[in-house]
């Protein structure tokens, strides 16, 4: 009897045709592969009449054992699908295979912080800025934030002595600057004693703030250096100086409009399932926050009203605190809605979902739900973070 044959029948006799996620699971409970499908059962029994060398015929040689469970929409399938991929990297996956490389722009907490470009988050407390897909220019105008503010750029091992702290070196201390840096003026050089910890401090506060939108310092900065090389006719240095406003100009206007995006995908959407399973994601700023069955009885619509109340009335993170997976889930609910604009009618801001559950009228989203949403949406990337070169 082929190795092959207790799986399949196994399949053909207990999985239906209906939507679903399935895992082929390997040799030590290793997932290999995890797809969709609108007919789970036919789609799982494909994968044996795969010829000899071909993918499917491999991963079915590997296989164990498969696991499937069903999800009654495609919108549900598709980010059950791409969080079972994120978490176990299955070896046979195409497609969310590897990490998506994002990027992030990095505020660390060291005792002279840094902000760099980076294409990961770890649990270090620093404070994290984006998602972003990753390119080239994310570093540039990181590299510009820095220059301007004079915060240093070098590894986390450098030691960092601030000039208010000289005096514990007794005399020993040789103030001389790790890097040409200090030298140019494009670093405060803490590494030297060449500023002060409070002066330092301030500066990161300065790209903190225009990271978030708050603060226009960096540009000021520029502005006033433009206006000196002017003066003194270094007008090559004015240009230089004058590419770099832009620069910065753009990526915090751009900046501001992404957030702005991303708060426009914060909604109660309700999707209709299979065989009436309907299902209803509460999504905020991009991210499935939570999914629960349509109610279909008084205590049942009062609980989803609780929890809708709870989870929208939560304060936020911020702009920063994003983890790689969360970007991930961002992207891809934009991109859906992208995709699929017609599915922006069934969806509600919460404040109004929650007058209409209070008012009674709970039976979808109907007219009131549909025309105070936007017709698409469009997660519009800064320039230089869209992945195209």
């Amino acid at each position: 009897m082929p190795p092959t044959t207790p799986l399949r029948e196994r399949i053909r006799t207990s999985a239906e045709n209906r939507p679903g996620v399935y895992r082929w699971i390997g040799a030590d409970d290793q997932v290999l592969y995890v797809g969709k499908s609108i007919r789970v059962r036919s789609r799982l029994l494909s994968y044996f009449r795969a010829e000899r060398g071909e993918k499917m015929a491999n991963l079915v040689r590997d296989a164990r054992r498969v696991e499937w469970e069903y999800v009654p929409n495609e919108f549900g399938a598709l980010l059950r699908e791409m969080r079972l991929i994120q978490h176990h990297r299955p070896r046979y996956n195409v497609q969310h295979k590897r990490k998506r490389a994002y990027a992030f722009v990095k505020l660390t907490r060291e005792r002279a912080g840094r902000v760099l470009p980076v294409t990961r988050v770890v649990d270090d407390a620093a404070t994290y800025f984006g998602p972003f897909p990753k390119v080239g220019r994310v570093a540039e105008t990181v590299r510009d934030l820095a220059y301007v503010l004079g915060l240093r750029d070098c590894p986390a091992t450098t030691p960092i002595v601030f000039g208010d702290q000289l005096d514990l070196f007794g005399g020993v201390f040789s103030p001389v600057p790790g890097c040409m840096r200090a030298d140019l003026g494009t670093c405060s050089a803490p590494c030297c004693g060449r500023v002060e910890s409070v002066d330092y401090q301030a500066r990161l506060r300065q790209a903190q703030r225009y990271l978030e939108g708050e603060g226009r310092a960096p540009l000021e900065i520029i502005r006033r250096r433009m206006a000196g090389a002017v003066m003194e006719r270094e007008f090559e240095y004015a240009s230089v100086l004058r590419d770099r406003l832009e620069r910065l100009e753009r990526f915090q206007a751009k900046l501001a409009a992404f957030r702005g995006r991303m708060e426009s995908l914060t909604f109660v959407y309700r999707v209709s399932g299979y065989r009436g399973a309907d299902r209803i994601y509460l999504v905020r700023q991009g991210r499935v926050r939570d999914e629960v069955p349509r109610p279909t009885s008084t205590p049942g619509r009062e609980r989803i009203a609780a929890r809708v109340h709870e989870l929208y009335s939560e304060p936020e993170t911020g702009p920063g605190g994003l983890t790689a997976h969360a970007a991930a889930e961002i992207l891809f609910v934009a991109r859906w809605f992208e995709l699929h604009p017609k599915e922006l009618k069934s969806t509600e801001a919460p404040d109004q979902w929650l007058e209409r559950q209070r008012r009674g009228r709970c039976n979808g989203f109907g007219k009131s739900g549909a025309g105070h949403r936007p017709d698409t949406v469009e997660l519009t990337l800064p320039d230089g973070l869209d992945g195209k070169s």
